[in-house]
């Protein structure tokens, strides 16, 4: 069988046996992860809510519906617990030998910074064998491959997250480089939010991060789809959307979500070093007991005001 998913980078000799070193690529097409699902070292991780895995899904996929990766609902983007998530990630059966294939609906662009995220946090867990299905069931859909309602049953693995404390920025990293030129915050919402004209009833004021630069999540797609670009047109978006150069990036929107496709981008394609996501972004930078430095903040009036129109529409 052709190999799309995985490729040897390594191999040596042990014991009389030979002990071979894979790497994923971080976007599988439905044709590239179609060719391999059937492998024992494949897991098929579906994301998308419970009642539409149970109507129909990629055969052998398992459910983790993507609230089993998230934090409580005044902030979202809060990390679960490492033993609650490790619970989960044992009961899909995963551990480092694994190739973790993230699967969400493929609605549209925000849909995609689920599995974004969700990649995120198995690599932060300390998993590395780990690709995203490019435009998500539906494109499995669009291209005529099967589905079925087959739940399979997997052994639990006994896996103990390795944290990966490097690709993690918390409130304080965030505010001790607010004014170091050479990191770029990067603000992952659509630019309504970055000018302070919206905000997300997470966070108690609008505006963005202090020195932060706006990076939209929607600009990595195919207009209209939850297709990422090649990875010669995300390099392009990059070198147009960011200055050089930066020692490090760290990605935030309002819950770590749509931060998720950024940090994906940027790291995963892009293959830019250095890039943090702040999970809790700005639920918890705005919900801070002591106001932290914000940029694009409307005065009081003009909040209130922008209030009103929101409840109006």
């Amino acid at each position: 069988m052709k190999r799309f998913l995985l490729f040897f980078s390594a191999a040596a000799v042990v014991a009389g046996s030979v002990s071979i070193t894979h790497a994923a690529q971080p976007l599988l097409t439905p044709a590239e992860l179609n060719a391999v699902r059937s492998e024992p070292a494949v897991r098929i991780i579906d994301i998308r809510p419970p009642q539409e895995y149970a109507a129909n899904h990629i055969p052998g996929a398992l459910s983790a519906p993507y609230g089993q990766w998230r934090g409580p609902a005044d902030n979202p983007g809060l990390l679960p617990p490492v033993e609650k998530l490790a619970d989960v990630v044992r009961k899909l059966g995963v551990d480092q030998n694994t190739h973790a294939v993230v699967v969400s609906s493929g609605a549209n662009a925000t849909d995609f910074g689920s599995s974004a995220r969700v990649y995120w946090t198995l690599k932060y867990l300390g998993l590395s064998e780990l690709s995203i299905l490019n435009g998500g069931v539906k494109a499995w859909a669009d291209a005529g491959l099967p589905q079925d309602q087959a739940v399979p049953s997997v052994a639990a693995s006994t896996y103990t997250p390795v944290l990966n404390r490097a690709l993690i920025a918390t409130q304080e990293q965030v505010l001790s480089h607010i004014d170091n030129p050479k990191v770029h915050l990067v603000d992952a919402r659509p630019s309504n939010f970055f000018r302070g004209e919206v905000k997300a009833p997470t966070a108690k004021v609008p505006g963005t991060i202090h020195n932060a630069l706006n990076l939209e999540h929607s600009k990595w797609f195919k207009p209209g789809t939850s297709i990422f670009v090649s990875p010669e047109e995300a390099k392009a978006i990059a070198s147009q959307s960011l200055p050089e150069p930066a020692d490090e990036t760290i990605s935030f929107c309002n819950t770590g979500h749509w931060a998720a496709t950024d940090w994906f981008a940027l790291s995963e394609i892009v293959g830019q070093k250095n890039v943090m996501l702040y999970p809790a972004s700005l639920a918890d930078w705005t919900q801070s007991p002591e106001a932290l430095p914000m940029d694009n903040v409307p005065g009081r009036g003009e909040q209130i005001w922008n209030s009103l129109k929101d409840l109006v529409s």
